[in-house]
């Protein structure tokens, strides 16, 4: 049986305390994990009002909640009496040795956060990047997925999309077709061209301003060659580039125009017997 004068000094000098200190390490982990949340939200909304994209608004809200999350477990262990210098220190060297195994993978999520921070791409768009041509279907941290012309999906590291040339076919609400059709030299070079204007004035798609180009560019060993140069928004450059060269062709055809094929001239000379 313990005596009383003990029982009130083992309270006095064990339970107390450490009570008290397990309510104060509570109130602290609860406390700043309210305000944890109350910051958090905070930020995405005045990151939404920035206009940054969503991936990165989550992305950024998780790391800053793991961060902060990991200083209330520091403060709550402090008052518990628990020495969180070495946990401090292991946990840095944690970090610095995952770092070096996965340093390809936070290359690409450096690139990852560029690309979602500078936007020179967005989903939807028509892209040329790391040697891959096709529509963005999505960017995330890590990767960008890519959807090429015939259907097939690509999944670029970020890394490798950042660090090279990016061309963005879409950014821009207009573009040029270029294209060089070459006629025969027989021809009369002005009802040419005149021709290949008035094919392009058909299509509705052509953009009148900059208005189309027709223009001799070469005398080529079997042709003499024209670039066709119409312009037409971004979204229908395909379609007007099928549909003008047939339209050119049917024109030039109507009119008796020759685009020649390749040829060469061969002159026979006979040795006589002498």
């Amino acid at each position: 049986m313990f005596e009383p004068n003990k029982i009130e000094q083992y309270l006095d000098a064990y339970i107390v305390p450490w009570g008290l200190n397990i309510i104060f390490a509570l109130a602290i982990f609860i406390v700043g994990r309210m305000v944890i949340k109350a910051l958090i939200s905070l930020m995405c909304k005045i990151l939404e009002k920035s206009k940054f994209d969503e991936i990165l608004i989550k992305f950024i809200s998780s790391i800053a909640s793991a961060v902060l999350l990991l200083f209330v477990i520091v403060a709550s262990l402090n008052q518990l009496g628990v020495d969180t210098t070495s946990l401090v220190a292991l946990v840095g060297a944690a970090g610095l040795a995952v770092g070096f195994a996965l340093k390809d993978s936070l290359s690409n999520f450096a690139a990852g956060v560029m690309l979602l921070i500078f936007r020179p791409f967005t989903k939807g768009n028509y892209v040329e990047i790391a040697g891959c041509e096709g529509v963005v279907e999505n960017i995330s941290i890590l990767t960008t997925v890519v959807h090429t012309l015939d259907n097939k999906e690509v999944i670029l590291p970020n890394g490798a999309v950042f660090g090279g040339s990016i061309t963005n076919y879409s950014s821009l609400p207009s573009r040029r077709v270029d294209l060089v059709i070459g006629v025969s030299y027989e021809d009369n070079l002005k009802k040419a061209k005149q021709v290949m204007l008035d094919a392009m004035k058909n299509d509705p798609r052509i953009l009148s301003e900059p208005a189309p180009q027709v223009a001799v560019c070469e005398l080529n060993s079997s042709s003499v060659d024209f670039v066709v140069r119409p312009w037409c928004k971004s979204d229908d450059y395909w379609d007007v580039r099928f549909d003008t060269i047939e339209a050119v062709k049917i024109a030039l055809d109507e009119n008796n125009i020759t685009i020649p094929f390749p040829q060469r001239d061969v002159h026979m000379y006979q040795q006589s017997e002498d």
